[in-house]
């Protein structure tokens, strides 16, 4: 079935359409990651996007049920430029296609992926639909620009409830602002116990719980689209150790007085090389966000820089110079991509345990 997926800078691309028969508008972005298709579909962070692979065939290794990062599909869409129809692994349990289609989500292949990316690049995510073939295109260009994408991704994601995952070590509070499974289960592998609370709880809410650390997760959005959790930051800040990831990066950025901007196309894949200041060590991380921290901006801050992109130069990592509080860009939890920096969960808990030593 012939589809299409227009851009709002008037550009058309005609493909062959898979997964659900639906239509779809969403910002367009693009991801580098030559593996992990599951993992960025079901990534939270994609809430509301339009998903690119670069890599050139998707889906060859099917659909599992151990690399979901959510329970459903997260983007909008998926552009490709080959859809493997077949799926070849031991764990597989349903074609890329299928899974599609079972979640609603619909999917364009045979889009020359490569001189997409390079639009993207040169102009900017933009916003996309995926649609029918029409016979008045105009109208399908005048409604994708009239279109004002929504604010309220994180909303969205959360979990509604609070809820626990049984653990004998330490006392984690995991703020979910579109958590990944796969911070969880960096938290669990450490003996953790961990209380998952949604991403508008007060921070009176959160010291009940008596948390020895509270985590900060990844999500999607702007996020000065969330004021009032800055609020909570700012009370929870020196009375407990934070760690954010992500989303959560940006938010403990802001709250202690850094800004926010929104990147050109954003970092998104899984071989983003980034530099710790203090090692001069280098990591390949896995990264997923459209928004990054201001490196100007942090002069004024009680924040100094811990980690740096080697390729734009932009902030990855961050520490409070006088509460035990840091946070970086990257996904140390690398799902999908490479375990350079997972042991940044270890200085975590050590960062948890010193403090609990302090004031015990």
């Amino acid at each position: 079935m012939k589809r299409l997926l227009i851009l709002e800078d008037g550009t058309c691309y005609e493909g062959e359409g898979f997964g659900a028969p639906s239509s779809a508008t969403g910002e367009l972005v693009f991801t580098t990651g030559m593996s992990g298709y599951q993992e960025m579909m079901t990534d939270p962070s994609f809430k509301g996007q339009i998903l690119l692979f670069t890599y050139p065939t998707i889906g060859n290794y099917g659909i599992n049920r151990d690399d979901f990062e959510s329970m459903s599909p997260a983007c909008s869409a998926v552009v490709v430029r080959d859809v493997a129809r077949v799926a070849s692994n031991w764990r597989s349990q349903a074609t890329l296609d299928e899974f599609l289609k079972r979640k609603g989500v619909p999917g364009i292949s045979g889009i020359d992926t490569r001189a997409l990316t390079k639009k993207i690049r040169e102009k900017g995510a933009m916003k996309a639909s995926i649609i029918d073939v029409v016979s008045d295109l105009n109208h399908a260009y005048d409604q994708l620009r009239a279109t004002v994408l929504p604010s309220t991704q994180v909303q969205s994601v959360s979990t509604t409830k609070p809820y626990s995952i049984p653990g004998t070590g330490a006392n984690v509070v995991m703020i979910d602002f579109g958590m990944k499974q796969s911070i969880l289960r960096e938290l669990i592998k450490r003996d953790c116990h961990i209380t998952v609370v949604p991403y508008d709880t007060t921070a009176d809410e959160i010291l009940s719980y008596q948390p020895d650390g509270v985590m900060l997760s990844n999500g999607p959005g702007n996020p000065k689209d969330l004021p009032l959790a800055l609020k909570t930051i700012l009370k929870l800040q020196g009375i407990v150790p934070i760690f954010g990831i992500c989303l959560g990066h940006q938010l403990l950025s802001l709250a202690n007085g850094a800004d926010t901007y929104k990147m050109r196309f954003g970092h998104r894949g899984g071989n983003h090389a980034v530099r710790e200041i203090a090692s001069d060590s280098v990591y390949f991380t896995s990264q997923n966000h459209g928004y990054a921290v201001s490196l100007d901006s942090l002069d004024t801050t009680e924040l100094m820089l811990t980690h740096v992109d080697i390729n734009d130069g932009s902030v990855e990592g961050v520490k409070h110079k006088n509460h035990p509080a840091f946070s970086v860009q990257f996904h140390p939890d690398a799902a999908p991509g490479p375990h350079d920096a997972v042991s940044i969960f270890d200085e975590f808990i050590e960062l948890m345990e010193n403090w609990g030593n302090q004031h015990a």
